[in-house]
Parts: C-alpha cells; structure tokens; sequence
C-alpha cells in the first residue's frame, strides 16, 4: 500500500510525532509512506516525496511539522476537489492520513463522502475537535501559556499593576481556562462566557482592597463584551476558510480597567509563542500514539474515521462528527475558575 500524511493548519507540538508513528507503523507493515508537502496544497498541486524511517528519525522530540503546512482550501480553488482526487489516483495512493484541526479535518470529511479513502488525526491547540479529549499541541500550549502567565506575576507584584494576558482562542476558552487556572491568573474571560468590564473592575477594587495590589488577567483573544461588540481584528482580511486574525483584546482591556480602576495596566500578548518549539511528553506520546492508531485504521479499512482520545484508550469516531459542531469550554468548568477570582 502507498500511504499518503499531510498536515493542514496551524503548526502544533506534536505533530512530527504524529508523522514519525504513521511512518514506523506502515513500514512494520510492509507499507510506503509519502510526505505531502504544505497540507492541501501538496496534494493539489502533486508535490509528494517518500518518507523513510530514516527521514524521520527523533523527529518526535522536535516542535512543528517537517512536512510543512498551509491554510489551501481546495473548495476555494478552481476544480479543487476534482485535483485533490485526480492526484490522489494519479500518483496511486491507496489512503490518506490528514492531520490537522477543524479545517483541514472539514476539507478531509467533504472529500471522504466523494470516495477518498482517508483517516484523519485531530490536531489543534484550541482543543476544539468534537468527540475527542484531546488535540495533538493542546497541552504544550497550555503549558506554555501558563508558565509565562506565571512568570508575569513577578512583573505585576513588583510594579503593583495589573497585567492583561491575551491568550490564543478564537470560539473556544480552553487554553486561557487551563492555563490561566493553572498560572494563578485572577480572572479568566473565554470566547463561551461574554464579560462586563465594570464587574472585572469591581474584582480589581476588591482585590485591592484586601491588600492584594496586583492582578493578572488572562483573556482569549475571541473574548467578547456583554454589549455584544464585534470581535477584535487585527486585519479584515480573511484567510481561505474564512477566518480573520484576531487581536487587540489585551490592549483594549488595559485601557478600559486602568480607566475605571485608576491601576496602571498593561497588555502582555503571548501569540505564536504557544504554538512554538518542542511538544511536551503528552504530546509526544499523544502524536505517537494517534499516528499507530491511523494506520492501523488504514489496514483495516475504517475509512472517513478520525483518531480520538476518550478517558486514556484510543478509539475512532466518524470524521462527520468530530467536525460537525465546535467543542467548548462547558459552563460548570468556568465557573469553577471564577470561585478563584477574587482571591
């Protein structure tokens, strides 16, 4: 069997785990794997090249993807899906393994129901796959995140300010709740919950009313205000699925709490750094685990299937579902954070 990978999307950590496993797996079975180049577009385009265990060799341990990655939406180019398909038989591909996040794994399920055989791995550090628990690069991102909104309270208790952490999350809270829970931030704001700024002002007053003379504030970046105001958004561009980019939470927050708390604030973006470097041990073996997983789906010829983490067993769950709705942040989980906002 020739057995195509791809990696769509944002990069995460843990995504060369994902690869080297699909890699060593299909060997063991006497199988090719080839490397499609930068997601979608490699496949649209006929850029493949052989992966050998020798090419993928300790990858395991490093932070983004060797095979490149792009946001190609071959739904938003001219015959796109009829290339995608083309190219698939063309270069004799008995399977794809597509790894990637709500997009990439959208694209994948559109292309499964016209007859590519494809299995997919769920990849995203917002964490917002349906019907899995976990997301390759979700837990390197929270680890990230929350050792520098815990290294910022040296910065914050030192100066007496508050501080306004903006955290990646476009339509899901769940790195700026875990991570915010975990750095110690004072109040959380996730996409799922709106906020009123004159409520975190009054938690900041009170605060420091009790001697507290410092605060973070961890905000995702898709954080909204109760008065229902558009998102913040660095550019209107949009990219091929769609999305803006946004940004700017962070420094309008600032402004509004230094306004009506007197506390001098300042905005601390974390960006890309969430994403960056090296996966950590439960990404390493997430990736590792999900790449033996897919192939081994491959094998069997549960096709349109995507990987999924429930409890500590691998399993697989239709790609329909796991794409069909956004995961988020439920509610009773965020109000287990508030209970230490004011504290």
């Amino acid at each position: 069997m020739k057995i195509g990978v791809l990696t769509g999307g944002g990069d995460a950590p843990g995504l060369n785990a994902a690869i080297r496993a699909v890699v060593v797996k299909a060997t063991n079975c006497g199988d090719e794997v080839l490397a499609i180049k930068d997601g979608w577009a490699g496949l649209l385009e006929g850029r493949l090249e052989p992966l050998s265990l020798n090419l993928v060799e300790d990858i395991e341990m490093e932070g983004g993807t060797i095979l490149g990655t792009s946001r190609t939406n071959p739904y938003k180019e001219e015959k796109g899906e009829e290339k995608v398909l083309d190219n698939f038989k063309k270069v004799g591909l008995s399977a794809l393994v597509a790894i990637g996040g709500e997009d990439t794994l959208g694209v994948a399920n559109k292309l499964s129901k016209k007859g590519l055989k494809v299995v997919s791995i769920p990849k995203t550090i917002d964490n917002d796959l349906s019907e899995t628990d976990y997301c390759i690069g979700f837990h390197t991102a929270v680890s990230r995140a929350a050792e520098a909104i815990e290294g910022l309270h040296t910065t914050a208790r030192s100066h007496h300010r508050v501080l306004v952490v903006e955290v990646m999350g476009r339509h899901a809270g769940w790195i700026t709740l875990e991570a915010g829970l975990a750095g110690g931030a004072h109040i959380i704001l996730i996409p799922e919950v709106e906020f009123d700024i004159e409520e975190i002002a009054e938690v900041l007053k009170k605060r420091e009313d009790n001697g507290k003379l410092y605060s973070i504030v961890a905000a995702a970046e898709g954080a909204k205000p109760k008065e229902g105001k558009e998102l913040l958004t660095q550019t209107e561009e949009k990219d091929a699925f769609g999305h803006v980019r946004l940004g700017g939470i962070a420094r309008v927050l600032a402004k509004e709490i230094e306004k009506r708390t007197g506390k001098e604030t300042r905005a601390t973006v974390l960006g890309h750094i969430q994403r960056a470097g090296a996966p950590n041990s439960f990404d390493r073996v997430l990736g590792t685990r999900y790449g033996v997983a897919a192939v081994q789906l491959v094998k069997e010829g549960k096709f349109g299937q995507m990987v999924s983490l429930k409890g500590t067993s691998i399993l697989s769950v239709p790609l329909e579902k796991a794409v069909g709705r956004l995961r988020t942040v439920d509610r009773e989980l965020y109000d287990l954070a508030k209970l230490f906002q004011a504290h």
